[in-house]
């Protein structure tokens, strides 16, 4: 009987986990083939929005894709109808890097920027010079219902050399594909660079290399509300990709990336002590292994000090055992290491990928992944102390 109650309570936890597992995106539903490249962030009136490129014909990175959204008001239980953020025509719109800017005065509520972009061929053409990548961003002042018109920001955020395309493009530093972080970008909440908008981003230089060494992490920043912006400095790590940064002090900041070349399976870190603008160093940290794929970052202050947490697929193998953690000393330990999904036995393919993370309560996270082979983004919350 005893052991009769145990196994009922097992199977009640595990039930209830279960039941915290919500379906945000599945594909197949509401006209779309397939949903990637998740990203959330919560604004001023403690909605979640989460974003997702839906697209239309097949799970392909280029062709008919849209930026789409979904809300919630209920921190993540339940979310609202489809909604279309951007829709490119038969043309890629992508990598959607929202943000809140909580600290402009002219806009009291809060306004809700989404740096994307668009692009006119596949990556590996763009790589080869035949194509073009841009960056955009649209604003909404009252929480998604509605947007701004579309401004071109190419000429701030990006190098690239397509005079064909447009005569102002003529930049010597020759980048070709670019993309914006995947994920949220980020506001500096304090010190000297307090209210600064900061979006991570990736580009590739010049003629394609193998293994993916002509790519390189960057970024691009706004220090008046997204006005005008300005392009930071790379990280030197030939193959550093995608990637997601957090503000760890007054005036520090982390840089997490991807490493294209997978020739050592973990992420890259950089610090930044001026606001991002520069780095003073850069390394493989071993203890974020990785399989080549995204991670996500997020912080947050907690006694005057502030939480650094890290997301990502957490093997050397393929994208699995997707991993929440969180350090008091900007990156160098982690107090709190949780595995949030990996892969039933013989599961077969990429069973967690890319993520995005949001900070629900002072002690709850939220997690937006893709799971089962990209064929759903799920939301799932974990407590932590």
């Amino acid at each position: 009987m005893k052991r009769l109650c145990i196994i009922s309570v097992c199977a009640m936890f595990v039930g209830l986990c279960q039941a915290q597992e919500v379906d945000v995106f599945v594909s197949g539903e509401d006209g779309y083939k397939s949903y990637r490249i998740p990203a959330v962030v919560k604004d001023k009136t403690g909605q979640l929005i989460a974003f997702a490129e839906g697209r239309v014909d097949h799970a392909g990175d280029f062709g008919n894709v849209d930026i789409v959204y979904k809300i919630s008001q209920d921190n993540g239980k339940n979310w609202g109808p489809l909604q279309v953020a951007v829709d490119n025509d038969n043309l890629q719109v992508g990598n959607p890097a929202p943000v809140v800017d909580l600290l402009d005065p002219a806009y009291p509520k809060g306004r809700l920027f989404l740096f994307y972009n668009t692009g006119n061929n596949h990556e590996g053409e763009v790589r080869k010079g035949n194509g073009l990548r841009e960056c955009w961003v649209i604003s909404s002042a009252d929480g998604g219902k509605t947007w701004s018109s579309p401004q071109n920001i190419t000429l701030e955020t990006h190098r690239p050399n397509q005079p064909s395309t447009n005569a102002q493009y003529t930049f010597k530093e020759d980048w070709r594909t670019y993309a914006n972080t995947p994920g949220h970008a980020l506001q500096f909440d304090s010190g000297k660079y307090k209210g600064r908008i900061y979006i991570p981003a990736n580009h590739s230089e010049g003629n394609p290399k193998e293994n993916g060494k002509d790519y390189f992490a960057h970024s691009y920043y706004s220090d008046d509300h997204g006005k005008t912006f300005k392009i930071g400095e790379s990280i030197k790590f030939e193959g550093s990709n995608e990637t997601m940064a957090a503000q760890i002090s007054n005036t520090g900041l982390y840089m997490n990336s991807r490493n294209q070349q997978g020739n050592v399976k973990s992420r890259i870190v950089s610090y930044s002590n001026d606001g991002g603008v520069s780095w003073d160093t850069t390394y493989y940290d071993k203890n974020l292994p990785d399989p080549v794929n995204q991670g996500a970052v997020l912080s947050w202050q907690r006694k005057g000090k502030y939480i650094l947490a890290v997301s990502n697929a957490a093997s050397t193998s393929r994208r699995d055992n997707l991993t929440l953690r969180l350090s008091k000393d900007q990156g160098k330990t982690w107090y709190f290491n949780q595995v949030v999904a990996k892969a039933p036995e013989h599961a077969k393919g990429d069973y967690t990928a890319y993520s995005d993370l949001v900070l629900l309560s002072k002690d709850k996270i939220g997690v937006l992944f893709e799971k089962e082979n990209y064929s759903k983004i799920i939301f799932i919350p974990v407590s932590f102390k």
